[in-house]
């Protein structure tokens, strides 16, 4: 059997502001809503459940101080409609260093944690990409005897 991520952990002040903003953003659910952890996955059923992990949001005292190391990228359809989108959750565009003329725009969720938001994928590109995504069916889970 394979091994399996269960989940990405993010440090947090407020997990449950974090928690909110990233079920809507994802279109995801909040599974487990008291602090100190706010967990949120993707829909039960949905190719996503069970196949992508889990973002927990774990309270902590400290602030965010530095550039994470590890972040998001989201590739929606339409870049400028999710960056819009974005910002009205309350998401803000940073600068982290990464220069003019960028296919990707970086953002900050409501704590400061950045992540990408990319351009869609070129159509043949997306065409392919989307028939694997309809075409996967999860292996069945095997009970241990």
């Amino acid at each position: 059997m394979g091994l399996r991520i269960g989940a990405l952990i993010v440090d947090s002040r407020d997990p449950g502001r974090l928690a909110r903003f990233w079920a809507e953003a994802l279109d995801w659910v909040i599974s487990q809503d008291e602090d100190p952890e706010w967990v949120v996955e993707p829909p039960a059923g949905s190719r996503e459940d069970c196949v992508v992990a889990d973002l927990l949001f774990i309270k902590v005292p400290e602030p965010k101080t530095i550039k994470n190391r590890l972040h998001l990228d989201l590739r929606p359809e339409n870049q400028a409609a999710e960056v819009a989108r974005l910002e009205a959750l309350g998401a803000t565009r940073v600068d982290v260093g990464q220069g003019d003329n960028r296919p990707w725009i970086v953002m900050a969720d409501p704590e400061g944690n950045e992540f990408c938001v990319q351009d869609a994928h070129p159509p043949q590109l997306r065409t392919q990409w989307l028939s694997r995504y309809q075409a996967y069916q999860p292996a069945t889970r095997q009970t241990p005897t």
